[in-house]
């Protein structure tokens, strides 16, 4: 029988990001006892590199901005993909989660009056991002560790121990969700220090454990982001959606090599960065598409002038949706017109005096002093599109972020799909965290507290064959058996070429094969030595993960015959209206035939939406996505 520790809660979350940390603090509040699992080390999540803002209609820069003008410029970004309901919820909310962070400590920047300060950033109307210099994320996690942190203070007075309803397992990776018959039971996972094994029995889980961007090779993505979570909905029967979406922020770091796809905040474009090519040329006019050309500027003197004048001048076209940014600067690379490494230069210096860029951006010109040698008071960066985020994953309820199947199951933050479309706007994804984290971690809570003594079991079989899965690569049938370091690069070689920025039908077919023969050399992963201090092993587990979600994004990918967001084939460049609505769902063929089970896509159409929300776009627009049976009153 295998040894492992047992724990028992009435929720788990596994992460603690943002979205894993608010929705523990919301069930804890609840009065539920709960766990939060995560991979690093408490307060290093990678919710630190959202750098530039959150995203929330509080009006405090532009008194025009609302939740309806947020929550139009959000289905503008998804082109038009996003479940509305969630959309609607998100815009409305977003203001109270930032008000409620600021009553927790946060320290945000202020207006003049004293106010939240608000930035630019693209695709959104009005100044709507609340920030702290370029280290949003940074405060985020640090206001939600130290309420986690006060509330477990309030345990130690109340009950004498501080983790009497609230305890986060550090350096801890979750492998399985356990199930009793279709309900959860609870999770199986291990210590990545000295490797032992525990399970933690509850009816409720949350997943919050992020991206995907780890199966790419050039990506702004932390070492944690290996699709867990997706993995882990998917094994447990649950479906993912969208996952052909990934997106590609048009602003990483290019050189040196050992620094290539870090994170250059769109707050430098927020704050008056453009883009120029080697001939010195502000490009993005260029590339202004049809739909969006009422709204940004058509020549560099109408752009300065937004500066200035915002309410009489459209916007940049910097500030156009990072997708379409991202494709033109992959398109000016591919035309010879790039910079010395393979990107293109972004200036900040032409607009920002050198004291307001080390005021505003301090991360920016640290991260650029120290790691290449430039300082971007006075030089342009070289800058190019690195993996950033999915939008697409597990499919939820959207008023409780249940996942859609699987009692007991929640989903949220970028592990969630549905919200964001097919193209998530800048500042989104924080206060994404916040209000899903809080919905989930509420009905979570309600879930496990109607349950009552009828609590779901761990069945001991479970717990054998997880074990024995986690255990595989110390017994691997081939001496020494395959590397996970180079199944690893390979993964990421084959999903940059063949699944990346620019998709066509003949390499995502190519990469389906190759995804295929590194599941097979993947399963024959080896390592040496005991489990204690052994990354190599963390790794070969962390590829079942890495394999499943790139083969759900490459068949999804291959089945959208029509460019949209973060999808763009060259076989198929236009937007298909008949594409619209449709959304494809990733699901386990046969979960009963592990450990190589099939992906099946299914389609399935998003709700109509509201007649209220139709009426805050104008019937032109919604006509290049709608059809005039769908608009009929």
């Amino acid at each position: 029988m295998t040894e492992a520790e047992h724990h028992t809660y009435d929720v788990v979350v596994v992460g603690a990001g943002g979205a894993g940390l608010r929705a523990a603090i919301e069930a804890r509040s609840q009065g539920m006892r709960t766990a939060v699992i995560c991979k690093s080390l408490f307060g290093k999540a990678h919710t630190v590199m959202a750098e530039g803002g959150i995203a929330a209609s509080m009006g405090n820069v532009n008194a025009g901005d609302n939740w309806q003008v947020h929550f139009r410029d959000t289905m503008r970004g998804g082109k038009f993909l996003n479940h509305w309901r969630m959309a609607e919820l998100h815009a409305r909310e977003a203001p109270d989660r930032v008000w409620e962070l600021e009553t927790w400590g946060a320290l945000f920047d202020r207006t003049k009056d004293g106010r939240i300060s608000q930035r630019n950033f693209g695709g959104h109307e009005y100044p709507r991002l609340a920030h702290v210099g370029d280290r949003t994320g940074l405060e985020l996690i640090r206001t939600l560790q130290q309420r986690v942190v006060a509330l477990q203070q309030q345990d130690a007075e109340e009950y004498g121990d501080p983790e009497a309803r609230l305890r986060v397992f550090q350096e801890c990776t979750v492998t399985r969700v356990l199930k009793d018959g279709q309900r959860v039971g609870g999770v199986f996972g291990y210590a990545r220090e000295s490797g032992r094994f525990f399970v933690v029995s509850a009816p409720a889980v949350v997943l919050a454990t992020g991206g995907i961007g780890k199966s790419y090779r050039v990506t702004s993505n932390s070492w944690e982001y290996t699709g867990d979570g997706h993995a882990l909905a998917l094994l447990a029967g649950a479906a993912l959606v969208n996952m052909e979406f990934v997106q590609f922020h048009p602003t990483g770091m290019v050189w040196p090599p050992s620094v290539k796809g870090i994170l250059v905040t769109e707050s430098v474009r927020g704050d008056g960065g453009v883009l120029r090519n080697s001939e010195n040329r502000r490009f993005m006019f260029d590339y202004v598409p049809d739909v969006f050309r009422k709204h940004y500027a058509q020549t560099e003197q109408e752009a300065d002038g937004w500066y200035t004048d915002p309410d009489r001048h459209r916007r940049p076209p910097e500030l156009l949706p990072r997708d379409e940014v991202a494709r033109a600067i992959n398109a000016e690379v591919k035309a010879g017109r790039g910079s010395p490494h393979g990107g293109v230069f972004l200036d900040v210096s032409t607009r920002m005096s050198a004291q307001e860029i080390v005021r505003r951006l301090p991360s920016m010109h640290h991260q650029f002093k120290e790691l290449a040698d430039v300082d971007i008071t006075a030089e342009p960066m070289e800058v190019g599109p690195t993996c950033h985020y999915v939008m697409g994953g597990v499919d939820v309820d959207p008023d409780t972020a249940a996942a859609v199947g699987v009692p007991g199951l929640y989903a949220a933050g970028e592990v969630a799909g549905g919200m964001h479309g097919s193209n998530r706007l800048g500042g989104n994804s924080l206060s994404d965290l916040l209000v899903f984290g809080r919905r989930a971690g509420l009905h979570a809570a309600r879930y496990a507290a109607a349950l009552g003594p009828d609590r779901p079991a761990v069945p001991a079989q479970q717990v054998e064959t997880a074990a024995a899965e986690a255990l595989r690569p110390f017994s691997a049938e081939d001496s020494p058996g395959e590397n996970p370091y180079g199944v690893h690069q390979e993964l990421q070689q084959t999903m940059n070429d063949l699944v990346g920025i620019i998709r066509r039908e003949e390499e995502m077919r190519q990469a389906l094969e190759r995804l295929s023969a590194l599941r097979c050399r993947a399963g024959r992963a080896g390592v040496e030595g005991h489990r204690q201090f052994n990354p190599g092993w963390h790794l070969a587990l962390d590829l079942r993960n890495m394999l499943l979600v790139s083969e759900c994004v490459a068949r999804a990918a291959l089945e959208r015959t029509e460019s949209r967001g973060g999808h763009t084939r060259d076989d198929h460049p236009e937007m298909a209206r008949s594409w619209r609505g449709v959304n494809l769902l990733c699901t386990l063929d046969d979960v009963a035939q592990e450990p190589e089970p099939g992906i099946r896509l299914t389609r399935r159409q998003n709700p109509p939406m509201r007649s209220d929300l139709l009426a805050l776009f104008e019937r032109e627009e919604l006509g290049k996505y709608y059809t005039d049976e769908e608009l009929a009153p």
